[in-house]
């Protein structure tokens, strides 16, 4: 059965869909995206990813084109039309298809915004198997633009990355600036040391991610300390423990950094009690 998609105000046929040639999303990456997760029929933080929608359109100019209730009614009537019990609901929105390539941002009084939403169903989103066994990370440096807060389609760097990680052997790629982690391509990162959990504060440097902000919150919570700082690429190397965190994913322990193991290799204690809060929490949370 074809999925159901959502293009410009229609549900469609996945494959009856279609976007422009002369669409910004295609020519210039010049777009925004959201994933939210689907457990058990219903939304993880929607309104922590509407309001991040909103702030990354406000940056680029972008007009948010629906309202929050909208943005709403689309996701749950494509979460029922596809039958989605796990998994991901991906929605772009781009500056539009001004009918040419150009530079120059088209007028938006002329140009719509395009709207594009689809399903990802991942039946072991929750029960993931990745998640019990953890994964390996590389490093690499990081050579993306200098507005990673906004969450752009600009995606090219982060697929090289983990395409650098696959070849190496490993599940996923860190970044490093300055000798200090950034993120991963896909996810934020933190390091445990003496039962503290380390991750870098919030700047242009990273993405504010809506995971990110609802561990740490839970973590502080559970009477868990926390260190919004900096770390280095050593202390990442000497750590306890490490994990990621990001809408797909909850949060993923790991298990070594360019080829050093972490502890004794395995998904260590606090990470594992983080994504079983998580879970629980959203779980309660969720719409």
């Amino acid at each position: 059965m074809s999925r159901i998609v959502y293009v410009n105000g229609e549900y469609q046929p996945e494959d009856q869909a279609q976007v422009s040639i002369f669409d910004r999303g295609f020519l210039m990456a010049d777009g925004v995206y959201e994933v939210t997760t689907v457990i058990d029929g219903k939304l993880i933080d929607f309104d922590g990813h509407f309001a991040r929608l909103e702030r990354s359109l406000g940056e680029l100019g972008i007009r948010n084109p629906m309202a929050r209730d909208t943005w709403l009614e689309v996701h749950r009537e494509l979460q029922a039309r596809n039958g989605l019990e796990h998994g991901l609901i991906y929605l772009q929105v781009t500056r539009g298809a001004p009918g040419d390539r150009d530079f120059v941002f088209p007028d938006p009084e002329t140009t719509e915004p395009t709207v594009v939403l689809f399903t990802q169903s991942n039946p072991a989103l929750v029960d993931s198997p990745k998640a019990r066994k953890g994964i390996k990370v590389i490093t690499i440096d990081d050579l993306r633009w200098g507005r990673r807060d906004i969450k752009t389609v600009q995606l090219l760097y982060p697929s090289m990355g983990k395409m650098m990680a696959l070849k190496a052997g490993a599940d996923d790629a860190w970044m490093v600036q300055d000798g200090c982690v950034t993120e991963g391509t896909s996810n934020n990162a933190y390091i445990i040391k003496n039962g503290r959990i380390i991750t870098r504060a919030l700047s242009n440097d990273i993405l504010h991610g809506i995971t990110r902000a609802a561990v740490l919150r839970f973590a502080r919570e559970a009477q868990m300390p926390v260190e919004e700082r900096s770390f280095t690429l050593e202390e990442a190397r000497s750590a306890d423990e490490a994990f990621m965190t990001s809408a797909s994913a909850f949060v993923m322990p790991v298990v070594a950094i360019d080829g050093v193991a972490l502890g004794d290799g395995t998904p260590g204690p606090l990470a594992t009690r983080l994504r079983e809060i998580y879970i629980e929490e959203s779980r309660k949370a969720a719409i």
